[in-house]
C-alpha cells in the first residue's frame, strides 16, 4: 500500500507535462471557481454537460490512464451509487397524489402524455418509485458531487503548490489595502500543501509497522484493539508535531523573521497565448451557462 500514490489529496502530476500544466495558475483558479459556481441553480442538462466537460478536458490533456483512472474511477462509482440511491429514495414532496385522469366513464382525450411517476414497483415488501422529482434530485446531487470534487482534484493534479500560492497571492493583492496579511496567508498555504505528503507518509509508515507485527486482532478483542489504535494515533500526532518543529527550526536557523522580508519567488506569473485562449473560452462558457443552463 502506498498512500502517496493511491490518494488524490494534494497529488501533483510532475510527468508527463500536459498543456494544462502550462496554463497560468490564476487562469486555472478562475476556471475552478467557474466549475464550482456554475452548477448552482442550473438545470439537470447543464449539470450533466459540466460532468462531460470535465471528462473531456481530462482526455484532451492526455493525462495517463493510470492517473485519471485512479483519480476519476472511484469518484464515478460514488456518484453513480448516489444517483441510484436518490432515484429510489422518497422525493420529499409532501402532497397527496390523486389520479390525473378521471374515472373511466368520464375519460376525456388528454392533450399530453405527462406522467409524474415514471416507474413504480409495489410487490410485497418491495416498494420502489421513480418520479420526475426524484430523477431531478438524483442528477443534481450526483453531478454536484462529481463536479465539486473532481474539478478541485484536476486543479491540484496539474498545478504545483508553489504556483497555487503565487496565483492566490497575486489575486488577493488588492486586499492589502484593507490591511489583510496576504503574504502571510500565502506562506501558510504553501506550508500546508507541503505538509500533506508528510502526513500521508507518517500514516503509511505507522500502518506498515502495525502490519509487520502480525497482530491477531481477533484474540485482542475490541477493547485492546482500540487501545492499540489509540497508541498509534498518539504516535502519529507526536511524529507530526516533531516534523512541524523541525520545519520551524529550519526556518529559524536560516534567519526567517517575516514573509515580507524573506520573499522567495517560487514561480514567475506571466500570461501567455494559451492563457488568453483559456480566458476567451471562459467567456463562451459563461455565455452558454446563462443562455441554456438556467437562471442564476
Amino acid at each position: 500500500m502506498d498512500l502517496l500514490r493511491s490518494l488524490p489529496l494534494g497529488l501533483y502530476l510532475e510527468q508527463p507535462v500536459t498543456w494544462l500544466h502550462h496554463l497560468d495558475s490564476r487562469v486555472k483558479f478562475i476556471w475552478l471557481m467557474s466549475f464550482l459556481i456554475a452548477p448552482l441553480l442550473a438545470n439537470p442538462f447543464c449539470r450533466l454537460a459540466l460532468v462531460g466537460l470535465l471528462i473531456l478536458l481530462t482526455l484532451l490533456a492526455a493525462i495517463p490512464l493510470r492517473v485519471w483512472r485512479q483519480q476519476m474511477g472511484w469518484l464515478l462509482l460514488l456518484s453513480f451509487f448516489v444517483l441510484v440511491v436518490a432515484l429510489f429514495a422518497p422525493d420529499g414532496l409532501n402532497a397527496s397524489h390523486q389520479p390525473r385522469l378521471p374515472a373511466a366513464d368520464l375519460a376525456l382525450p388528454q392533450p399530453t402524455s405527462y406522467q409524474y411517476v415514471w416507474f413504480k414497483l409495489n410487490q410485497g415488501l418491495i416498494n420502489l418509485t421513480i418520479s420526475r422529482r426524484s430523477v431531478d434530485l438524483a442528477i443534481r446531487v450526483s453531478t454536484l458531487l462529481f463536479t465539486v470534487i473532481y474539478s478541485s482534484t484536476l486543479y491540484l493534479l496539474t498545478t504545483a503548490p508553489e504556483e497555487i500560492t503565487a496565483g492566490l497571492e497575486s489575486l488577493m493583492r488588492p486586499l492589502r489595502r484593507l490591511n489583510v496579511p496576504v503574504t502571510e496567508i500565502a506562506l501558510t498555504l504553501t506550508l500546508s500543501l507541503r505538509f500533506i505528503p508528510l502526513v500521508l507518509e507518517e500514516v503509511q509508515n505507522l500502518i506498515r509497522s502495525v502490519r509487520t507485527r502480525a497482530i491477531n486482532w481477533q484474540k485482542l478483542g475490541i477493547r485492546k484493539s482500540l487501545q492499540v489504535w489509540l497508541m498509534v494515533s498518539e504516535r502519529l500526532l507526536e511524529n507530526l508535531l516533531l516534523r512541524a518543529e523541525q520545519i520551524a527550526s529550519a526556518m529559524t536557523v536560516r534567519g526567517f523573521t517575516s514573509p515580507n522580508e524573506h520573499r522567495v519567488q517560487w514561480h514567475q506569473l506571466r500570461l501567455r497565448r494559451g492563457d488568453w485562449v483559456a480566458l476567451g473560452s471562459l467567456i463562451l462558457f459563461w455565455g452558454a451557462r446563462l443562455a441554456w443552463g438556467g437562471m442564476i
